[in-house]
């Protein structure tokens, strides 16, 4: 079946609204009732909105999106446990890809709820003032959702109406008529949104900006981004990037005024809904976020190792390119911020010698001399014996592991599920599209500035003045190199370099393993083949270039 045709979201996606704690955004099912019935009053619509936002679940914190948003790209690369390796080394990519075909569909069928809810809303029976609220954030998570869709596969179906029933036919719509909208919609939402919303999560004014700023950045609208971003930078909003880069990624500070726009996960992972055949026809599962198993290397099969819940499950599924390790300078706090390289003894069976909490395994970005790892009780994974000296993988089971994702705080050591929040839009961001406008305006000391307080911020104790960077220094590459510093693992990394052109390059450059394979083509996905096969006019909805 054809996903973004058939979908009747209103009906099949309606079913949730708020409720239990008061300043949290929920979901529950009411049943037995239709479209027609339940969004012409106030409450029913409620259950639409909710609904529209719940389609982000499938993506942030998710596997499918970390391999279509980072991997494959000059920062990240195979594990061992890669599922997606099509994706991550560009292996034979086809529209047959598992993920692609998968977000696909939750994609357009959020889209078509978003145009459903804009269609309806002025029978909705809602208040003047709430009204407009309502229709920016639906207006807002359009936008993201076609956002996804024109930046992963290029000008694919666009319609801004909403989808009933079996339709046969798709379009092929030009980007630039993805955009007008996506501006059009963002501009209305960053005009009509509150500065705070009653329930986290819910998109705020400044969160429209944050995004708007991103896209006039991704489509070279440079003085706008600035206006924007400095819109969010200087408005009394109440944002503020921590003091320290690795308090960002405490379970216990998930309500950081760091975070513009996130993805709330409870608490409760019954509500996150792991398994919910109501909600999707399909049945398949979204539950919460899963970002802690998937960078993780394999340490519980090392002498004086055990899994545990502080550790966490290692799904092995990808790891740091050399290149993103080498990018972290000795005087910057975000590598101890953003990695794991040393692994506690917690077994009762160990070494000779070695004792609880003592170091069981170190895996090391630099290249330790052989006779001091001789003299070691516990394991080393050096430089040398993680990556051959091209700078390919040698060992993709043992090496430094992105951990600021971790989750402490999960109920057993084999739970897959984490409470954690996605960050989806962070202060810290909005700074470095202020640097990379400014940048491209001319204005290179204004972008040092603004790229100096997160250096600032990153700095460890003492080491302010050695972080900081000169006008001369500023360059679209070492913006993206700052980018991979501060934002690693956060599910924007293609992106970044498809919209600044740099993806081939900096592949090739920094990613020997994902560059074997490599096509020039490969700056858009391929369609879902299950989507060509569903159309009748094929001759006119064809794959992307290159693909089969």
């Amino acid at each position: 079946m054809n996903s973004f045709l058939m979908r009747t979201g209103l009906v099949l996606l309606s079913l949730c609204t708020l409720f239990a704690c008061k300043d949290v955004l929920e979901e529950y099912n009411p049943s037995g009732l239709t479209a027609e019935t339940v969004y012409t009053t106030p409450e029913g619509f409620e259950t639409l909105v909710n609904a529209a936002y719940t389609y982000q679940r499938w993506w942030y914190g998710k596997e499918e999106g970390y391999n279509i948003a980072e991997t494959g790209t000059d920062i990240w690369t195979s594990g061992s446990g890669e599922v997606y390796r099509d994706l991550t080394q560009y292996l034979n990519l086809q529209g047959s890809n598992g993920a692609l075909s998968s977000e696909w569909r939750e994609f357009y069928a959020a889209v078509n709820l978003c145009n459903g809810g804009i269609s309806r809303i002025g029978n909705a029976g809602l208040s003047a003032t709430l009204r407009p609220i309502r229709e920016g954030e639906l207006r807002f998570l359009r936008a993201f959702y076609y956002w996804h869709i024109v930046e992963t596969w290029g000008g694919v179906h666009f319609t801004t109406q909403e989808t009933n029933g079996i339709i046969s036919t798709a379009n092929r719509t030009p980007v630039e008529t993805f955009y007008n909208l996506i501006f059009e919609d963002l501009t209305f939402a960053a005009a009509n949104l509150p500065v705070t919303q009653p329930q986290y999560g819910r998109v705020t004014k400044g969160a429209a900006q944050a995004f708007l700023a991103r896209m006039y950045l991704t489509r070279g609208m440079n003085k706008e981004a600035l206006e924007t971003a400095q819109a969010v930078l200087t408005g009394n909003y109440g944002y503020k990037l921590e003091t320290n880069y690795a308090d960002l990624w405490k379970m216990s500070n998930l309500k950081t005024k760091e975070a513009i726009y996130v993805v709330d996960y409870s608490t409760n992972l019954v509500l996150n809904d792991l398994v919910n055949s109501t909600f999707n026809p399909y049945g398949h599962s979204r539950g919460s976020n899963n970002a802690h198993l998937l960078f993780l290397m394999k340490y519980d099969d090392r002498p004086g190792m055990i899994r545990d819940i502080a550790n966490g499950r290692p799904f092995n599924r990808y790891m740091p390119t050399r290149f993103l390790l080498d990018l972290y300078s000795e005087n910057d706090a975000r590598y101890e911020g953003s990695f794991t390289e040393v692994w506690k003894a917690n077994a009762t069976s160990r070494p000779a010698g070695m004792n609880l909490g003592d170091t069981a395994v170190y895996c090391t970005r630099l290249e330790i001399p052989d006779a001091f790892e001789a003299t070691r009780k516990y394991q080393t994974y050096d430089r040398s014996k993680i990556y051959n000296a091209n700078g390919t993988v040698k060992d993709n089971l043992r090496y430094p592991s992105l951990s600021k994702f971790m989750d402490p705080t999960r109920a057993s050591l084999n739970e897959a599920q984490s409470a954690r929040d996605v960050f989806v839009i962070r202060l810290a961001e909005v700074y470095l599209i202020a640097a990379e406008a400014q940048m491209k305006l001319g204005n290179l000391q204004a972008a040092a500035d603004y790229i100096n307080v997160l250096r600032t911020r990153a700095a460890k104790p003492g080491k302010a003045a050695a972080m900081q960077i000169a006008p001369a220094q500023v360059t679209l590459d070492f913006i993206l190199d700052e980018r991979a510093r501060e934002l690693a693992g956060e599910q924007i990394r293609w992106f970044d370099l498809k919209r600044t052109g740099k993806l081939l390059e900096r592949i090739r450059a920094y990613a020997p393993d994902n560059a074997i394979n490599l096509q020039d083509f490969q700056v858009l996905r391929p369609i879902p083949q299950t989507q060509l096969d569903a159309v009748t006019n094929k001759t006119d909805f064809t794959q992307n270039q290159g693909y089969q």
